[in-house]
């Protein structure tokens, strides 16, 4: 579940695109997520987690390259030094509609996703805040 909320920020590359002030390196990111529509006692409202991941300029911007064949990303903008995206996942359970936006500034970064998803008779929204800070290289 935590992989999957950090997904929208943390794509892997596979072409060259433009590219926002980001320096590789590795990374301490921390995610405050916030969610309605849940059952109650099935996970708390409001979650913070804070990992640590090695990351290169290419990652900073979403891409094509979803590991779900029912996802798609529909928009990803780099404008300046800030990064937005749209996707969608659309499967016989329900649908996910997700859109993001991070500003990096060289050694930081800060942004917001939001998630909507529908299905089984529920419908769940999530807010996403998350920043970021280099603490170094990536350990090789």
């Amino acid at each position: 579940m935590k992989k999957l909320l950090l997904l929208p920020a943390l794509f892997a590359v596979s072409q060259a695109y433009a590219e926002p002030n980001m320096q590789d390196g590795m990374w301490e990111i921390t995610s405050k997520t916030e969610i309605q529509g849940l059952p109650p006692g099935s996970m708390p409202p409001n979650m913070t987690h804070t990992m640590k991941q090695c990351m290169t300029k290419q990652e900073a911007v979403p891409r094509e390259q979803v590991k779900n064949p029912n996802c798609k990303m529909i928009n990803t903008k780099v404008d300046g030094n800030t990064v937005t995206w749209n996707m969608q996942c659309r499967n016989p359970d329900g649908t996910v509609d997700s859109s993001g936006r991070i500003t990096y500034s060289g050694t930081t970064f800060s942004g917001e996703s939001r998630v909507n998803s529908t299905g089984g008779g529920m419908k769940m929204n999530m807010v996403q805040k998350m920043s970021g800070r280099r603490i170094g290289d990536c350990k090789k």
